[in-house]
């Protein structure tokens, strides 16, 4: 399994990815989305909204359970990923195969980048879940 050393990790199995500043990428590791299964669908309602760290965005379901996505950090969610959307592609697969990179959740502008400091570091992360 592999862990990203440019991604910071929370206990929750969310990792963010920081682009430009303040915008960042979440998306599930792929610790969590092994651990799910098939991914058959994302929902995410919050786009557009300020919302805590550790507070609820959104849903996964897969083919035998579902789990709450929870933000690694505080922020307004700017875009749920098309690719992954009902309104887009319509590909929650996407999470499986590529947990890293086209499977990204939702796109977000931080509110405090200092929260990136109480996140996991790769090997941390890896350490956690053994």
């Amino acid at each position: 399994m592999t862990f990203p050393e440019n991604l910071k990790y929370s206990e929750e199995h969310e990792w963010i990815r920081i682009e430009d500043n303040n915008i960042a990428y979440i998306g599930i590791t792929q610790h969590a989305q092994s651990e799910l299964g098939e991914i058959v669908y994302v929902e995410v309602e919050t786009v557009g909204e300020e919302i805590d760290r550790g507070d609820e965005f959104g849903v996964v379901e897969a083919v035998k359970t579902t789990s709450d996505l929870f933000m690694p950090v505080s922020g307004k969610i700017i875009e749920f990923n098309p690719a992954i959307s009902q309104e887009g592609d319509d590909n929650p697969a996407l999470v499986n195969e590529a947990p890293y990179g086209e499977g990204w959740i939702i796109k977000i502008e931080m509110r405090d980048v200092t929260e990136l400091d109480d996140l996991m570091s790769a090997d941390a992360y890896a350490e956690m879940v053994g």
